[in-house]
C-alpha cells in the first residue's frame, strides 16, 4: 500500500428523513445521500418540487427517494411526518432538520423593535420546536437499535443586526449540546451545521446579484457564495460511521464568514 485510501462512508442501505428538501440545503443534503445510496423520504411542502427532485436523483443514478408534502407549522404535523417517514422506511438512521422559513411572508432584512410577537413566534416554531419535536419521535427507536445521527442545519451565533431566526437557532445550538450528553451512550450523535451563504431561494429573492458579489468579496474569504451541495458533503460525512466521535458540535461552513475562533 502507497499509505493513501479511499474513505468508504458505508452509507449504503441506510434510512433518513430530510425535511425543507425541495430547495436549498435540504435539497442538497438529500442529493447527496442518496448519490451514496440512502434511501430518503424527502418533505417539504411543495409536492412538485419534490417529485422533480426524485427524478433528478433517480437521473444521476441515485436511490430514488420518497416524496411527502407536508406543512410542518399545522398542529400534529411533525408527528405526522414521522409516522409517516416510519411506515414507508421502517423506521430511520439518520435525520436531517433542514427546512427553512415559512410561507408566510419573511421578516425583514432588518427586523424593527415593533415586529410582531406572533411571527417571532412563527420562527421559533419552525427553527426550534419542529426539530426538537421530530427528534423526540426517532429517539426511541434510535435507542432501540444503538444507532442514529441527527443533524440539524442551523445559523452562525454572531447576529449582525437583529432578526427573528436568530434566537431559535442558537435556542438548538444549547438543546442540542444537552441532548448530545443524554444520548451518547446510546451510539447516537446529534450535531448542528452553521451555514453561511449558501445559494438558495431565500438568497436570491432577498439580494441582488450585485449586493451578493458585493457580500461575497468584502465579507467571505474564500470570495464566493456556497452550494447546497457544499452543505450536503458534511451532513454525509456526520451521518456515516466515520463520525462516529463527533456530537455535540456546531460546525460552520461558510467560506470563512465567521470571523471569531471561538
Amino acid at each position: 500500500m502507497n499509505g493513501y485510501f479511499e474513505m468508504k462512508l458505508n452509507l449504503d442501505g441506510k434510512r433518513a428523513l430530510v425535511t425543507g428538501a425541495s430547495a436549498g440545503i435540504g435539497k442538497g443534503a438529500a442529493e447527496v445521500l442518496a448519490g451514496l445510496g440512502v434511501k430518503c423520504v424527502i418533505a417539504a411542502r411543495r409536492m412538485s418540487s419534490l417529485e422533480k427532485l426524485k427524478e433528478e436523483i433517480i437521473a444521476k443514478g441515485g436511490v430514488a427517494p420518497i416524496p411527502v408534502a407536508v406543512d410542518l407549522f399545522e398542529m400534529g404535523a411533525s408527528i405526522e411526518l414521522a409516522t409517516r417517514a416510519n411506515q414507508c422506511l421502517g423506521g430511520i438512521d439518520v435525520l436531517v432538520n433542514a427546512a427553512g422559513r415559512s410561507k408566510a411572508p419573511s421578516a425583514p432584512r432588518n427586523t424593527p423593535f415593533d415586529y410582531p410577537s406572533q411571527l417571532w413566534e412563527k420562527e421559533l416554531h419552525l427553527n426550534y420546536v419542529v426539530i426538537r419535536e421530530l427528534t423526540f419521535a426517532f429517539l426511541p427507536q434510535m435507542q432501540k437499535q444503538k444507532h442514529g445521527r441527527i443533524i440539524n442545519i442551523t445559523g452562525k451565533s454572531e447576529p449582525e443586526k437583529l432578526g427573528t431566526a436568530n434566537p431559535p437557532k442558537a435556542a438548538v445550538h444549547a438543546w442540542a449540546k444537552g441532548l448530545s450528553r443524554a444520548i451518547a451512550k446510546y451510539g447516537i450523535t446529534v450535531n448542528e451545521i452553521a451555514p453561511g451563504k449558501i445559494i438558495s431561494e431565500q438568497i436570491l429573492n432577498n439580494y441582488s446579484s450585485e449586493e451578493r458579489q458585493k457580500y461575497a468579496s468584502c465579507d467571505i474569504p474564500l470570495g464566493y457564495l456556497g452550494s447546497p451541495e457544499d452543505v450536503g458533503y458534511l451532513v454525509a460525512f456526520l451521518a456515516s460511521s466515520k463520525a462516529e466521535y463527533i456530537t455535540g458540535s456546531v460546525i460552520p461552513v461558510d467560506g470563512g464568514l465567521k470571523k471569531f475562533a471561538f
